[in-house]
């Protein structure tokens, strides 16, 4: 392994984010103090005027008003220096026309991380993949600091934006409601009550009335919830 190869503990979901400060194409920042009140999703990419990392940096511009309407800001990250990002962003802006988006401005912050420092914190170069490029990493960070949800992807294999922005609708609905989201969920469906605690509350839940809430078996119960009261909640902290 190369010696600019830092490999650390990769942070966990429930955990502080690292903290961190660095350069970026929207001034210096200090992470994630910088941020708080706000969720954020911290993302890398393995390199600029690359194919794949260019798609992605599009469809996160095209969808960046959607996440700060979720009160969600984005910060992306790779290995190379500044000036290669300037001048990488400036191309996509003025060059690249791709499925319909173009004279696409990336108006959030690009880290620059020569060193490595910070994606090695937060375990984004991964030597079985490269030891020079950083992997397609996804933080979800929540208004007080905390990791929340943690995505890798291959170098070969770009981002599926629909899931990112499914991911912060669901943590903050759950969060509103104090529910948890079933597979595939969207706003408006139904979504999942928690656990009961005991045999009897089980019981006196399966035998509720209560047409909002189904119940397929004492440790499975759904409600409705809906969807306005959602979308409501997701433009909140």
């Amino acid at each position: 392994m190369e010696e600019n190869a830092k490999v650390t503990r990769l942070p966990l979901i429930g955990e502080p984010a690292p903290a961190f400060k660095a350069i970026t194409t929207q001034g210096d920042i200090n992470f994630p103090a910088d941020y708080k009140g706000s969720w954020v999703i911290l993302f890398s990419h393995p390199a600029d005027f690359t194919p794949v990392c260019t798609s992605e940096f599009m469809t996160f511009a095209k969808l960046e008003k959607e996440f700060n309407d979720m009160n969600c800001k984005l910060v992306g990250l790779s290995v190379d220096g500044l000036y290669s990002h300037i001048a990488w962003l400036r191309t996509i802006k003025e060059k690249i026309n791709y499925k319909g988006m173009k004279d696409m401005e990336i108006t959030f912050p690009l880290i620059e991380d020569i060193t490595m420092d910070v994606s090695s914190k937060y375990g984004m170069i991964q030597p079985g993949e490269s030891n020079t490029k950083a992997v397609r990493a996804v933080f979800v960070v929540d208004p007080k600091g905390i990791i929340r949800t943690i995505l890798y992807y291959p170098l070969s294999l770009g981002r599926n934006f629909d899931e990112l922005v499914r991911i912060v609708q669901g943590l903050k609905a759950a969060d509103a409601f104090d529910v948890a989201m079933p597979a595939d969920w969207r706003p408006g469906e139904e979504v999942i009550v928690p656990t009961a605690g005991s045999c009897g509350v089980a019981k006196e839940r399966m035998e509720s009335k209560d047409e909002d809430v189904t119940c397929h078996d004492w440790f499975f119960c759904t409600k409705k919830l809906d969807k306005e009261k959602v979308l409501e909640a997701l433009k909140k902290k």
